[in-house]
């Protein structure tokens, strides 16, 4: 998924540099309201993971390549606009001390995985949560259909880009079904991988996930319930 320099113009270059920015800048103003004391150090497990995950890298072609996105983990486990942040530290780091991704596209970059990958994978998360009980044992689930729905659609938003200002001469259907093909079954993968993390979290420290928080409330709300019942009854 990382973008190379020179594989898109220039226009749309900076057009996506400035949807990052703008993005970049809401989520330095937003994190404040999802990080605390307890959560902050999970922040940066999340980055150094999506970090070691992004170095894994498929190639797909015409210099571009698969990998995790860890877009819907991170908006899970730290909350949408602090896995923005993670993600964008993530891809600046890579850009600069590890040629992936070039510097003229890492606006490209950060709007498809911190912005697309995030936000997607945390719309798909609430959907699936609203429908279904409010357990904790739901998290998990949703947050694997979140992750499984987010790559492949990063991966589309990406081929619409290319059409629009791409420099390669490639036909676009190759690239679509290529780009398509890859991410889905990456995105199989990512959904595996976020499943088993954030259940391991939610088994452990349930309090720390910033997605399980509506499901630890009912569970409270259950347990004063019952309280009162009991006391009634006694």
């Amino acid at each position: 998924m990382h973008v190379p320099d020179g594989f898109l113009d220039a226009p749309t270059s900076i057009a996506t540099g400035v949807v990052a920015a703008a993005g970049v800048a809401v989520a330095l103003r937003k994190s404040r309201d999802e990080l605390d004391d307890r959560t902050a150090p999970l922040a940066g497990l999340v980055a150094a993971f999506v970090f070691a995950g992004q170095m894994i890298n498929f190639p797909v072609g015409a210099g571009t390549s698969g990998h995790l996105l860890g877009g819907a983990l991170a908006a899970v486990l730290v909350g949408p606009w602090t896995a923005t942040l993670c993600i964008s530290v993530v891809l600046l780091v890579q850009a600069l001390f590890f040629a992936d991704g070039g510097l003229t596209a890492l606006g490209t970059n950060i709007t498809l995985m911190g912005l697309v990958g995030v936000f997607v994978g945390y719309a798909v998360f609430l959907a699936v949560r609203a429908v279904l009980p409010r357990r904790l044992g739901v998290v998990p689930a949703a947050a694997a259909m979140g992750a499984l729905v987010s790559v492949p659609v990063a991966a589309a938003t990406f081929t619409g880009l290319f059409a629009v200002g791409g420099n390669a001469d490639l036909d676009m259907g190759e690239v679509l079904t290529a780009m398509l093909g890859w991410h889905t079954v990456i995105g199989i993968g990512e959904a595996v991988i976020t499943g088993l993390v954030v259940s391991a979290i939610c088994t452990s420290r349930p309090d720390l996930v910033h997605g399980a928080r509506r499901a630890l409330a009912a569970r409270a709300a259950d347990e004063r319930t019952d309280v009162t019942t009991s006391e009634v009854v006694a």
